[in-house]
């Protein structure tokens, strides 16, 4: 869709990644956020190229990253574990059945 606003088209890949990033969070997953990132900097700025005919010019001169998630509002992956949500690690590696609130036996 040509007429789709560019504020309404990151406001769909936004909550498309949240929603990918809060599923798949368990494991290593950080080279596929990685991945996934770069395709997605990738394909709005072929878009917005496009969109702007602005044909044969560079995407990442013209629409450098602190443009992507700074002006945009681009959500972006986590980069490090320590942003990654940790709840479900803290649920792995308990013992099954043996959490804080369990009465003993």
């Amino acid at each position: 869709m040509t007429w789709d606003t560019v504020e309404h088209r990151i406001a769909e890949l936004n909550s498309i990644l949240r929603g990918w990033a809060g599923y798949f969070d368990q494991g290593p997953v950080l080279k596929h956020y990685r991945i996934l990132q770069r395709y997605t900097e990738r394909r709005i700025r072929r878009w917005l190229v496009k969109k702007h005919k602005q044909r044969g010019r560079s995407g990442y001169r013209l629409y450098p990253d602190a443009f992507l998630y700074g002006k945009l509002g681009l959500h972006q992956l986590p980069t490090r574990m320590a942003d990654v949500s940790s709840a479900k690690a803290y649920r792995s590696r308990t013992k099954a059945g043996c959490v804080s609130s369990a009465r003993p036996v």
